[in-house]
């Protein structure tokens, strides 16, 4: 943002400027590629690579930033990972290309990305990343400079979701059919173009040795985290691609005669740009909250991978985007300017969520947060509204059991408290009391075993503690008892006296 930006930021969102001026102050990247140290890993100092770094910062900004600060060479990995999936989706967007050319080149992308002077010069015009296919002769340099463990995982996830992208562009292009009809033919599109990219990141992080080994075969949480993302900008890109004549949303969600009975006794949508038409606006505010539904099935699933991993800059790429994902479905939710134009979240909210992104606890709980945002947008009058509490439901559910509201931490001297009020605090102390006096017999009962005369001594000392404690308690007793009685036979000696007077 220039100057004149932020002074007029200052003005109109003060509170937005602060949370940008605190990102440019103090959230300072925590690797720069371009240093000499980190050759060796990024590969700046090559021609070919630098290139490749350049095309990642023409295609995807949002994905660049979190990308380079991954640690060791996963950054350039990562890179290229993103690349060959943009090569490949870029040939899959095309709407120029007749099947009968898209299908080979798909099939064959795994192939043809690593085939030494190959290039691909017959993209659209419109199509942003074809330059990327121009040039593919320095990705394929790169690709086979990168350990063969990588380069194996990058070319198989490639050649899965390419299979998928084909199958779906031939059944578009011989049925003439542009529309998605189910919601498992809608789950398999994410899983291909989505899931498939979750899976792949998750192996990549095992090969590295950054994670256990084991989570390259998490793929139900993969394929989550992946089908989230994917769903969200499904989603908000609606306008933008009904303009482009692709529609992702399925029918058996849009269509739904339910949507139209209840915004008035309206029959069900039968084309999707009846959504932005004048007139529909109930009705297409069904719809919306019918995906949203969908999408936030996969929050629990996100939260459950993201706790999984070890590594801070693994955490931060995987979660930054997630927690984008939540605040950008809580803006599009109920809300039709998502019908009329393409709308994202504000700079400085970005901002703040890519600073308080830091580890499973606060991801939770910004999720919990937007969740609770989006419930108390919902309407009871919305077919939707049961999937929507659950899911909100689940997610405020999964937050209390990982991370108890009633266990408070101290910021300053770390450790934990508990607030006083809850019920559960006190279950917890009377846990910790009979923890306290299970390790006072164990080690009586060592010192036994070790040291006989020292165990009698304290057997003893707590003997001669305990009667003197009833000896106390005794004399207390007898003081209150006498007093008492003293006190009963004096008011008695009193208003005998008043009687008689």
């Amino acid at each position: 943002m220039g100057a004149a930006s932020m002074l007029t930021l200052l003005l109109t969102h003060p509170i937005e400027f602060r949370i940008l001026l605190q990102y440019k102050v103090w959230h300072e990247p925590k690797r720069d590629i371009t240093n000499p140290t980190e050759y060796a890993t990024s590969g700046w100092d090559r021609a070919s690579m630098r290139r490749c770094w350049e095309f990642l910062d023409l295609t995807s900004r949002s994905f660049s930033g979190v990308i380079k600060e991954l640690e060791g060479d996963l950054a350039r990995v990562v890179c290229m990972f993103y690349l060959v999936l943009r090569g490949l989706d870029t040939i899959e967007d095309d709407m120029t290309l007749p099947d009968e050319k898209k299908q080979p080149l798909l099939r064959q992308f795994h192939k043809l990305a690593v085939q030494p002077g190959w290039t691909f010069t017959e993209s659209g015009p419109n199509e942003k990343d074809r330059q990327l296919l121009v040039e593919w002769t320095v990705a394929c340099e790169e690709l086979g400079r990168l350990d063969a463990r990588y380069r194996d995982i990058i070319l198989d996830i490639a050649e899965k979701m390419a299979a998928g992208m084909a199958d779906y562009a031939h059944k578009a292009a011989t049925t003439k059919s542009i529309y998605v009809e189910t919601i498992d033919e809608y789950n398999l599109y994410c899983h291909y173009v989505a899931g498939l990219v979750g899976e792949g990141l998750s192996r990549l992080w095992s090969a590295s040795g950054k994670e256990a080994d084991w989570l390259g075969e998490q793929y139900e949480l993969s394929n989550s985290m992946g089908i989230m993302l994917q769903k969200t900008n499904i989603i908000r890109d609606f306008r933008e691609d009904a303009e482009e004549n692709r529609f992702f949303w399925p029918r058996e969600i849009w269509g739904r005669e339910l949507y139209g009975k209840m915004a008035g006794g309206k029959p069900g949508f039968r084309e999707m740009k009846e959504l932005y038409q004048p007139g529909n606006e109930k009705q297409a505010l069904w719809v919306q909250s019918g995906m949203v539904a969908d999408a936030l099935t996969h929050a629990c699933d996100s939260l459950d991978y993201l706790r999984l991993l070890t590594k801070q800059s693994v955490f931060a790429f995987c979660a930054i985007p997630q927690t984008m994902a939540m605040a950008t479905l809580t803006l599009c939710f109920m809300n039709y300017d998502m019908f009329q134009r393409h709308i994202k979240i504000r700079k400085a909210e970005a901002a703040s969520l890519i600073m308080k992104s830091t580890n499973p606890r606060d991801v939770s709980f910004i999720f919990r947060d937007y969740s609770r945002k989006i419930h108390a947008r919902a309407l009871p009058e919305d077919p939707s509204f049961l999937r929507i509490s659950v899911s909100c439901g689940k997610i405020e559910q999964w937050c209390e059991r990982h991370y108890p509201s009633f266990v408070i931490l101290k910021s300053v001297s770390g450790g934990v408290t508990y607030d006083p009020n809850d019920a559960r605090s006190r279950v917890i102390e009377a846990a910790q009391v009979r923890d306290r006096e299970l390790q006072r017999e164990k080690h009586i009962a060592e010192l036994r075993e070790k040291q006989p005369v020292a165990a009698a001594r304290l057997a003893q000392k707590e003997e001669s503690s305990f009667g003197e404690m009833l000896m106390y308690v005794g004399t207390a007793f007898v003081l209150v008892f006498g007093i008492s009685v003293g006190a009963a036979w004096l008011l008695i000696k009193y208003y005998d006296l008043k009687l008689k007077a």
